[in-house]
C-alpha cells in the first residue's frame, strides 16, 4: 500500500530553524521592516496608553471586565490604546476603545504558535516577527503603561518598562499594576529581597503604582499629560512635533490637572 503523500506536518521548531538557515543578513532586513512599518504607523498617533496582561482569560473573567472598563475610559477621553493586539486582557483593552470612534485600538500581534491570533476589536493592527522589535513599539508612543495579571510574558513587558523608566529612557511615562492581590507578593519580593539586599534603591519602589482603583489609574494618566506639557514648554520643545501632537489632539477636550483637588 503506497504511503500517502499529503502534506508534510511542520512542527514548532520548524520556524525557528529556518531563521537559523536563512542567515543574519536577510534576519536584519525583517528586523528593520518591523521598526520602519512600526514608526510609520505609530508616529502621528497621539496620546496613547499601553495596556499589558494575560492572554489567558475569557471574557467571563473579572480582569477582563475590569481591563474594558478601564480602556473605554480613557478612550472616552480621547486616549488611543495599545495592546499585544492578542486574546484575553489584551482583547479586553482594544474591546473598551474600540466602543468610541475617533480612538485607535491598536494591536501589536507577535506570530506565535500558540494561543496568539489578533482579536476582532482592532482599528489598526500590525503583526511582528521578532518580540523585541514589538516591546519597542508597545512602549515607545506611550504615556503610561497599566499591566494587568499576567504570565511571563506579561512580567516581562513589566519589568522591561520599569527598566527603561529607570534608567530614563523613558521619559515622563507612568506605570500602574492593577490587581494588588495577584502582584502584592511580587512587590513583596521587590521590598524584602531586591531593595533590602541593594538591587534597587527606595526610589525606584515609586516608579510602580500598585492599585485596584481604575479612577485614580485615568486621573493620574491625566495628571502625568499635563505634566509632560508643561515640561516641553519649560524646555522650550513647544514647537517640536510631539507637542504639536498632543496638545491639537486635546484642544477640544478637558483635561483634569488635579489642581481642584
Amino acid at each position: 500500500m503506497p504511503h500517502g503523500r499529503g502534506r508534510k506536518k511542520e512542527y514548532q521548531s520548524s520556524r525557528y530553524v529556518k531563521d537559523i538557515k536563512s542567515g543574519d543578513v536577510w534576519s536584519v532586513f525583517k528586523i528593520i521592516a518591523d521598526f520602519v512599518q512600526g514608526f510609520d504607523e505609530l508616529g502621528d498617533l497621539g496620546p496613547a496608553v499601553t495596556i499589558f496582561g494575560s492572554a489567558r482569560v475569557n471574557e467571563n473573567h473579572p480582569y477582563y471586565a475590569q481591563a474594558t472598563h478601564l480602556a473605554s475610559m480613557l478612550g472616552e477621553r480621547g486616549y488611543n490604546i495599545i495592546t499585544g493586539g492578542g486574546p484575553g486582557v489584551m482583547e479586553a483593552a482594544n474591546r473598551g476603545a474600540y466602543e468610541h470612534e475617533n480612538i485607535e485600538s491598536i494591536g501589536l500581534n507577535i506570530e506565535l504558535p500558540e494561543e496568539q491570533a489578533p482579536n476582532r476589536f482592532i482599528t489598526k493592527g500590525r503583526s511582528f516577527d521578532y518580540f523585541f522589535s514589538r516591546k519597542v513599539m508597545l512602549v515607545k508612543y506611550s504615556m503610561a503603561y497599566v499591566i494587568f495579571p499576567g504570565g511571563f510574558g506579561t512580567l516581562d513587558e513589566m519589568f522591561e518598562a520599569l527598566t527603561l523608566i529607570q534608567t530614563r529612557k523613558m521619559w515622563g511615562v507612568r506605570l500602574f499594576v492593577v490587581g494588588t492581590e495577584f502582584y502584592t507578593p511580587l512587590m513583596q519580593f521587590i521590598n524584602d529581597k531586591l531593595l533590602a539586599e541593594g538591587m534597587i534603591e527606595e526610589k525606584d519602589l515609586k516608579l510602580i503604582t500598585l492599585t485596584d482603583d481604575l479612577d485614580f489609574v485615568v486621573h493620574e494618566i491625566e495628571k502625568s499629560l499635563v505634566a509632560q506639557m508643561a515640561t516641553l514648554e519649560k524646555e522650550g520643545l513647544s514647537d517640536t512635533k510631539y507637542y504639536k501632537v498632543l496638545s491639537s489632539y486635546f484642544e477640544n477636550r478637558p483635561i483634569c490637572d488635579g489642581s481642584n483637588e
